[in-house]
């Protein structure tokens, strides 16, 4: 065992890069070292803490996040590939003090157990609407790959089921934001 006085240095980054990007509808402006991941500048920089680190090898899905509308693992998504594009974390689901139609379904549900994957399912679930606004359970079992330790899959393909009725129900409405 190391002592602190043979602990090996802190590694020094050597290369940073100016950074523009949206963030849940806002402009971001940094400068981030090349290797920082998407998921270190969400939770470290922006303070957003919804994405969380589990598997840091794309598997898990805890960490899903989505660029110009398509999902990603923040983990391995390095932070200047976001470079003039739109960022949307589960933060930025809810607008105006309103909960998105996925959020609420997932709450009526009871989606969410634990709570731990429920930012990258949400994430996972509003791509997957906006590619295929009324899925079918096997569509939902296709595209909703991340991993729920609790088990919660029957509730969160009933939830996405019911915020795709509501989409399109708002849709018919004549709402602007009956998107996804």
């Amino acid at each position: 065992m190391l002592d602190a006085q043979e602990a090996p240095a802190p590694l020094e980054t050597l290369q940073t890069v100016e950074l523009a990007f949206t963030l849940n509808g806002r402009p971001w402006r940094g400068t981030v070292p090349v290797e920082e991941v998407l998921l270190d500048l969400l939770r470290e920089r922006a303070g957003l803490t919804g994405a969380k680190r589990s598997c840091e090898s794309e598997v898990c899905g805890a960490c899903t996040v989505l660029v110009d509308g398509q999902p990603i693992s923040a983990c391995s998504y390095l932070a200047f590939e976001a470079q003039g594009k739109a960022v949307t974390t589960v933060e930025g689901l809810a607008a105006d003090g309103q909960l998105d139609p996925l959020q609420e379904a997932f709450v009526r549900n009871v989606g969410a157990q634990c709570g731990y994957c429920t930012a990258g399912q949400l994430l996972l679930a509003k791509a997957l609407l906006a590619e295929h606004p009324a899925p079918s359970r096997d569509e939902i079992a296709h595209w909703m790959t991340n991993l729920c330790r609790c088990g919660a899959y029957p509730a969160i393909a009933a939830s996405i089921q019911e915020a795709a009725a509501a989409y399109r129900a708002r849709a018919a409405g004549g709402s602007r934001s009956a998107a996804p």
